[in-house]
């Protein structure tokens, strides 16, 4: 899966998980709970979409990796298939 792919895959599930989010605006370098107003279990919600999505294990013991949408797009495009 490409970059642009897999781009578009998360901003569709954070745009169904916080349709509110205008996802020009944020600093995709900073904390995604705290950009786009999520609380734990939105972004436990987020991940796991994303891993069932494209069928990959995202353990929590990754999260931390996850943080921002930079960390979690690189972290997909490492681990996608």
């Amino acid at each position: 899966m490409t970059g642009p792919d897999l781009r578009g895959m998360l901003i569709r599930q954070l745009g169904r998980i916080a349709p509110e989010i205008d996802l020009t605006a944020i600093d995709t370098a900073a904390d995604l709970r705290d950009e786009c107003d999520i609380d734990s279990m939105d972004f436990l919600k987020l991940v796991t979409a994303l891993g069932r999505e494209l069928s990959l294990p995202m353990p929590e013991a990754d999260y931390d990796q996850m943080r921002s949408f930079d960390g979690l797009l690189e972290y997909l495009a490492r681990h996608a298939k």
